[in-house]
């Protein structure tokens, strides 16, 4: 197997129209959600009038259709192969749930110490580990798609097991270890309960529902006809329903957007600081450990990448639609795109000096002297 360096020159063209300019489609929908609050100030009025108890019903709706064709997507019937490849499934795991959390946590408590809500966003934003999204960066960097589908697989899994109690743990806990942030830590608390709720509703519904579809269509209609009819037509309505939820956001606090240029940069750098260390630190110690390079580009985007719907659901569904959780959630995608989309880039070119054209990891020579 040849790297996949032929491929560089044609990334973003492989990309539809929804995933290329996600970017502006997000600054749109802002701009769209402020404008209907200053024209329709008793929109705010209407929306919370649709809802079920404490979940506003066109939120619930648009996050809902938001994840359900992304864990459509999702190849679960690959989860029988982790036994097959247990090294690299095990360093993954590591990856994303050990050291991407923690290096978030710390990120967001050094940029953010004097902004709680912006701080627990980005915690909230970096323990959703990546789901279906990272396919594309995978496939676009020549990585290993089936092992990239068995590991979106476990993390789908590991977040309705877990998710719930590591919020709790580094927003209620871990965050009273700091010894700096004028005591702010204290003032931050997330039920694990509420949590554990919004993961129910969000992830675990069209977890199901996208389970259940999935295997039907293709024991009815074949696999073929569900991965190159059925799904190029659905996938793009998730990316609607998270345009969606964000007019929504934004038409219920037009007010704010006065600081938001000030606030989408303060949440972007750390944003920006652990997608490029998360790659970084991945890519070397895959390359250190003697992966093949489709391996090495697999661990490192899976482990770069983040769920920002469930991260998005998760800050809306426990601290509200107007929080400052949720605000950065959004911030999210917007960082992230460009930059994975990047990434894919680098992951080409530096394969040319630590792989060999067979994919092989090369050893650099030592240094004379």
């Amino acid at each position: 197997m040849t790297v996949a360096e032929p491929q560089a020159g044609r990334v973003v063209g492989q990309l539809g129209v929804l995933d290329r300019f996600l970017p502006l489609w997000i600054f749109a929908a802002m701009a769209l959600g402020v404008g209907l609050g200053r024209i329709w100030p008793g929109i705010a009025d209407a929306i919370d009038a649709l809802r079920i108890d404490t979940v506003s019903l066109p939120i619930a709706i648009g996050l809902l259709w938001m994840m359900y064709p992304v864990l459509m997507k999702v190849q679960y019937e690959q989860l029988s192969k982790v036994a097959t490849a247990w090294k690299m499934f095990s360093v993954s795991l590591g990856l994303n749930w050990i050291i991407g959390p923690v290096i978030m946590f710390l990120l967001a408590w050094i940029f953010l110490p004097d902004m709680p809500e912006y701080r627990v966003g980005l915690i909230i934003v970096g323990l959703a580990r990546c789901i279906a999204m990272v396919l594309i960066w995978n496939m676009l960097a020549g990585g290993d798609n089936d092992h990239c589908a068995v590991l979106v697989a476990l993390n789908s899994v590991f977040q309705i097991l877990f998710y719930s109690l590591y919020a709790y743990f580094f927003v209620s806990v871990a965050s009273t270890w700091i010894p700096w942030g004028s005591g702010e830590a204290e003032e931050v608390h997330v039920s694990m309960w509420d949590v554990a709720r919004s993961v129910l509703i969000f992830l675990g519904i069209p977890l199901v529902a996208g389970i259940i579809t999935r295997f039907a269509v293709i024991r009815t209609k074949g696999r073929d006809w569900f991965e190159t009819k059925f799904m190029p037509k659905l996938s793009p309505t998730a990316i609607v329903g998270l345009l969606f939820t964000i007019v929504v956001m934004f038409s219920l606090k037009g007010e704010y957007i006065v600081d938001l240029p000030l606030d989408v940069l303060r949440i972007a750098v750390p944003l920006l600081a652990y997608f490029l260390i998360m790659f970084g630190v991945s890519y070397i110690l895959s390359w250190r450990m003697g992966f093949r390079y489709a391996d090495t580009a697999t661990l490192s985007f899976t482990a770069a990448s983040n769920n920002f719907e469930l991260a998005i659901a998760v800050a809306i569904g426990v601290f509200g639609l107007e929080s400052g959780q949720a605000f950065a959630a959004v911030v999210g995608p917007l960082v992230e795109v460009p930059v994975l989309v990047s990434l894919v880039y680098v992951s080409l070119w530096a394969s040319r000096f630590f792989f060999a054209p067979d994919g092989r990891a090369k050893r650099l020579a030592p240094a004379a002297g």
